[in-house]
C-alpha cells in the first residue's frame, strides 16, 4: 500500500507508474489526495480541542483545590460541550480513515523506473538465457505420460480423493519431490537463509499485510467457520513473522526460507496449457524472503536473482529469465523477474520462480518499521522469491532428461533421492 505522504508528495510520479501499468482508476488518486486533506484538517481541529480540554482540566482542578467550586462548575459545563464536539470530531475521522483505506487498498504498487511499459506477458523483456535444449528421441512423452509410465504421479487418485488438481506422488515420484525440497532449502541455508516452518493457515490481516487481501479474484481458498485462509505461497505467514514490528537497523538483513504446501484455486484456469502438472490447486514450493533497508533492496534482489540461476544451472535445466512489464507485474510488485524452464516434450516455457521487490508497500500494509542509526523510524523494503516451486521443475526433470533407458537424475540430486535413474 502506497503511503499518503508519498501519494501526496508525488502525484505525477504515481499516475505516470501506475499509466505504465494500464491501470485505469487513475481518479481514485485524486479522490485519496481531497480526502487526505480533510483528515489532515479535522486532525487538527482535534489535536486543538484535546489541548484545550486538558488545559480545562487543569483549571477546573487548580479552582477546586482554592475553593472556587462555583468557577469550577461552569468550566465543567464548558468542559462537557468540549468533550461532545471531540467525540464528534473523532467519529468523523474515523470515517474518513476507513474510506481512505479502502481506495488505498485498491491502488497497486508503483513500477519500479526500470520496469518497461507494456499490456501482456509478450511485452516481457528477456534478460537472461542458459543451458541447451536437449534433442529428444521422436518418441519423447510429455511429463503426464512419463508420469503414469513410470508410476511417478496420479492424477486420477488425486481426482478421485479431492478433486483436478491434487495429484499423488507415489514411489520414485515422492522421494524425488522430496529430495528437491531437501535441496533447494540445504542450498538456501547455505547462502545465509535462516529455514523457518510456518503455518499453512493465516488470519484476515495476515492476508491483508502482504496483499492477498482484499482477494478480488477469490483465488484463496477461506475457511469459514474459523475465518481462515489456506496460504498460497509461503511468502504470506513468514513475512508476516514482522507484521506490527519496530526493527533496530543492527537486526537487518533478515533472510529467511521456508518449505510450505501452496494452495490456490486457479479460477478461470482451463485448457491443454494446464494439464498435468502446468497447473495445480495443491503444490509444493520453497520460499525465500527478504526484509532490507531500502538502499541495500536493490542488491539483494539481485542476489536473488544469481541464487536462483545457480540452484537451476546446478539442475542443468534450460532456463531463461524474464523482466516483468508493468501490466503484466502482481499487484504489489515494484520489479519481478520471472524464470522459466523451458519443457522440450511439450515444446513451451514454463514459468518455475518469481523473484520480486515490493519496496515499502508490503511494509505499509504490515506496519513494519525500523529505527534507522540516526533513531529515526522508517519503512523497511520486502522481498521473496520461489527457490523454487516444485510441479515444473518435475515436469522440466522427467521431460528433458528422459533417455531410451529411463529418466537420468542431475548428479547434484543423488545424494537426495538415492537413485541416479528412474526406470
Amino acid at each position: 500500500m502506497l503511503a499518503l505522504q508519498y501519494i501526496r508528495e508525488n502525484k505525477s510520479s504515481v499516475l505516470e507508474g501506475l499509466e505504465k501499468r494500464g491501470f485505469k482508476s487513475v481518479e481514485l488518486i485524486d479522490q485519496i489526495i481531497d480526502l487526505d486533506e480533510r483528515r489532515r484538517s479535522i486532525q487538527t481541529k482535534l489535536d486543538s480541542r484535546l489541548s484545550d480540554s486538558n488545559q480545562i482540566a487543569k483549571e477546573i482542578g487548580n479552582l477546586f483545590k482554592s475553593g472556587e467550586t462555583e468557577k469550577a462548575n461552569v468550566l465543567k459545563e464548558t468542559s462537557i460541550q468540549a468533550k461532545e464536539l471531540t467525540t464528534q470530531l473523532q467519529e468523523q475521522l474515523k470515517k474518513i480513515s476507513s474510506e481512505l483505506l479502502e481506495l488505498r487498498t485498491q491502488i497497486p504498487n508503483i513500477p519500479d523506473k526500470s520496469v518497461q511499459a507494456g499490456n501482456t506477458e509478450e511485452d516481457n523483456e528477456e534478460v537472461f538465457r542458459a543451458g541447451e535444449i536437449p534433442r529428444l528421441d521422436s518418441n519423447a512423452l510429455c511429463h503426464w505420460d512419463l508420469a503414469s509410465k513410470y508410476d511417478l504421479i496420479d492424477f486420477e487418485l488425486g481426482n478421485k480423493i479431492t478433486g483436478a488438481g491434487f495429484p499423488v506422488y507415489k514411489g520414485k515420484g515422492a522421494r524425488l519431490q522430496r529430495g528437491l525440497i531437501n535441496f533447494f532449502l540445504d542450498r538456501n541455508t547455505a547462502a545465509g537463509y535462516k529455514e523457518v516452518q510456518v503455518p499453512h493457515l493465516v488470519n484476515e490481516d495476515s492476508g491483508f499485510g502482504t496483499g492477498q487481501l482484499p482477494d478480488k479474484e477469490g483465488q484463496m481458498y477461506h475457511i469459514q467457520n474459523d475465518n481462515l485462509y489456506l496460504i498460497p505461497t509461503a511468502e504470506v505467514p513468514i513475512t508476516n513473522l514482522y507484521r506490527n514490528s519496530l526493527l533496530n537497523v543492527s537486526e537487518l538483513p533478515i533472510a529467511l526460507t521456508g518449505y510450505t504446501p501452496c494452495y490456490r484455486r486457479e479460477a478461470g484456469s482451463y485448457g491443454a496449457h494446464v494439464r498435468g502438472l502446468n497447473r495445480l490447486h495443491q503444490f509444493d514450493k520453497v520460499e525465500i524472503v527478504r526484509i532490507e533497508e531500502p538502499q541495500n533492496a536493490m542488491n539483494a534482489l539481485d542476489s536473488m536473482v544469481d541464487h536462483v540461476k545457480s540452484i537451476l544451472n546446478d539442475l542443468g535445466l534450460p532456463y531463461r529469465v524474464l523482466k516483468l512489464c508493468g501490466g503484466d507485474l502482481g499487484f504489489t510488485s515494484a520489479l519481478t523477474y520471472d524464470f522459466e524452464v523451458f519443457s522440450t516434450a511439450q515444446k513451451r516455457w514454463l514459468e518455475i520462480s518469481s523473484v520480486s521487490t515490493f519496496n515499502s508497500f508490503q511494509a505499509e500494509r504490515l506496519q513494519l518499521r525500523y529505527k534507522d542509526k540516526e533513531g529515526k523510524k522508517q519503512s523497511v523494503h520486502t522481498l521473496n522469491g520461489s527457490s523454487l516451486a516444485l510441479p515444473r521443475v518435475i515436469a522440466g526433470l522427467i521431460e528433458n532428461f528422459q533417455t531410451v533407458q529411463g529418466i537420468k537424475i542431475p548428479e547434484v540430486l543423488v545424494p537426495y533421492t538415492g537413485f541416479d535413474l528412474i526406470n
